[in-house]
C-alpha cells in the first residue's frame, strides 16, 4: 500500500508531520481528517528511481530556484484533460488529483502538482496558475478568473483551448510555407560552396600551366575560391559575430522598434504581419470581452499578445485615449495604423451592442487575409530563390566555360 508523507494543522493551529498508509492520495486525506487534522499538504512517498535525464533536470531547476516550463501543445493537453474532467461532473480538487498520478517525466508533473496543493490550501486556480506565467499566459490566467466569478471553468478553458489551437494552426502554416523556400536555398548554397571550394582549385591548375590570360568572370570565380579556402573560417567567425550581435540589437527597445517598423513597409511580408496581428488582437479582444472582462484590461491583454512592438504601441496609445471605458473603435482609428476596415466593423459592433460578435467576424476576416498572404508569399519567394540559384549556379558554369573556351582558342590558334 502506498505510503503518503502528510503536512497538516492541529485543532489549536500547530503544525503536525508524519508519514500513513493509504489506498490513494483521497484515502489519506479522509484519514488525516477523522484524526482531527486540517490537511496542508498531501504527497505519496515514492521509492527511489534511478536518476533519470527528467529528475536531474528538475533537481537542477529547483537549485536555481527557477519556475518549470510546459511546451505550447502540453499546456494545451492538460488543459484539454482538465476541462474534460470538469465537464463530467469532478470538482477541481479531485480534478488536479487524478491529473497529479500520472508520470510524463516532464515540467506538467511538478506543475500540476503544485496547482492541485495550493487548490488543496484554498487558493483559486488563477492565482495558482499565476505562480507558472512562463506556462500560463497573462490572456489565459484572465480567461480562468473571469470563469471563476461566472462559474463556467470548463466552459472558458474550452474555449482557450480553440484560441490556442487557432493561435498554433498560423504559426505552424507560416513555417510550413517557408519548409520549401528554405530547402531550397540550403542546398543551393551548399552546392555553390562545394563548387567554388572543390571544383574550381581543380581548374585553376589546368589554367595556370597553360598560362593563358583568364576572362575577368573567371578571374572574380578564383579569387572568391581562394578567399574561401584560405579565409573561410574567419569568414564564418565574422558572420557568427554578427548574427550575434545583431540579435543582441534587436532585444533592446530601439532594435525591436526598428526591425519590427521594418517588417511593416516590406511588401509581401507586411500582409501577413499585419493580418497575423489584427485576426490575434481581435479574437483575443473579443473573447476577453465575451466572459465579462472589462474593455480596458482586455486591451492591456491584447496589447501583449501582439508580437509586432509598433502595433503594440499603438494599442497601448488607443487604451490611454480611451476615456469612457467603452468605445475602442475611435481611440484605434486616431492612430492611423489599424486599417479603416478593422475600425469601421469595430464601430458597428459598438452601436450595436455585440462587440465580441464584430470583434470575432474580423478576426475571421484577416484570418482569411492571412492565408490569402502566405499563398501569395510563398507562390511569389520560390521562383525569385530559384532564380537567385539559378544565376549563381550560371555564373560559376559560364566563368568556367569562357575561360576553357579561351584556352581552347588560343590552342587552336
Amino acid at each position: 500500500m502506498p505510503i503518503f508523507i502528510y503536512t497538516a494543522r492541529g485543532r489549536t493551529g500547530e503544525k503536525v508531520e508524519g508519514t500513513l498508509e493509504a489506498a490513494d492520495r483521497r484515502a489519506a486525506l479522509l484519514h488525516i481528517e477523522r484524526l482531527g487534522q486540517m490537511p496542508v499538504k498531501v504527497e505519496e512517498k515514492l521509492a527511489e528511481q534511478p536518476r533519470t535525464k527528467a529528475a536531474g533536470w528538475r533537481a537542477l531547476l529547483a537549485r536555481r530556484d527557477q519556475r518549470p516550463r510546459m511546451g505550447a501543445r502540453e499546456m494545451l493537453n492538460f488543459t484539454s484533460e482538465l476541462s474534460d474532467l470538469l465537464a463530467s461532473g469532478m470538482k477541481l480538487g479531485n480534478a488536479l488529483n487524478t491529473l497529479s498520478h500520472r508520470r510524463t517525466n516532464t515540467a506538467s508533473d511538478v506543475i500540476v502538482r503544485a496547482l492541485r496543493d495550493d487548490i488543496i490550501r484554498g487558493a483559486s486556480l488563477s492565482d495558482a496558475m499565476a505562480q507558472f506565467k512562463e506556462t500560463f499566459p497573462t490572456l489565459y490566467i484572465s480567461l480562468i478568473r473571469a470563469g471563476e466569478a461566472s462559474g463556467n471553468v470548463a466552459e472558458v478553458m474550452t474555449r482557450i483551448i480553440k484560441h490556442y489551437e487557432r493561435i498554433q494552426e498560423v504559426k505552424e502554416k507560416v513555417v510550413m510555407a517557408l519548409v520549401y523556400p528554405c530547402i531550397v536555398m540550403v542546398v543551393g548554397i551548399g552546392t555553390l560552396i562545394f563548387a567554388i571550394v572543390f571544383v574550381i582549385p581543380r581548374f585553376t591548375l589546368i589554367f595556370k600551366e597553360m598560362g593563358s590570360t583568364l576572362p575577368l568572370p573567371t578571374r572574380i570565380l578564383i579569387g572568391t575560391s581562394t578567399l574561401l579556402i584560405h579565409y573561410g573560417w574567419l569568414i564564418a567567425i565574422g558572420l557568427v559575430v554578427a548574427v550575434v550581435m545583431f540579435r543582441r540589437y534587436l532585444r533592446t527597445e530601439s532594435g525591436r522598434n526598428w526591425w519590427h517598423g521594418l517588417q511593416l513597409r516590406v511588401p509581401l511580408i507586411r500582409d501577413i504581419i499585419t493580418s497575423s496581428a489584427f485576426s490575434q488582437f481581435a479574437r483575443t479582444l473579443g473573447m476577453l470581452i465575451a466572459n465579462g472582462v472589462p474593455v480596458l484590461d482586455a486591451l492591456t491583454i491584447g496589447e501583449h499578445t501582439v508580437q509586432n512592438s509598433v502595433l503594440s504601441a499603438e494599442i497601448r496609445n488607443a487604451r490611454e485615449r480611451v476615456t469612457d471605458g467603452t468605445t475602442i473603435s475611435g481611440p484605434l482609428a486616431a492612430g492611423k495604423v489599424f486599417p479603416p476596415m478593422l475600425t469601421d466593423m469595430l464601430a458597428i459592433g459598438e452601436e450595436t451592442g455585440d462587440m465580441s460578435g464584430a470583434l470575432a467576424h474580423i478576426a475571421r476576416r484577416y484570418e482569411t487575409n492571412l492565408d490569402r498572404s502566405v499563398k501569395i508569399f510563398t507562390t511569389v519567394l520560390e521562383p525569385i530563390m530559384i532564380v537567385v540559384i539559378a544565376v549563381l549556379v550560371g555564373f560559376v558554369a559560364i566563368s568556367i566555360l569562357l575561360a576553357v573556351f579561351d584556352v581552347t582558342s588560343g590552342l587552336n590558334a
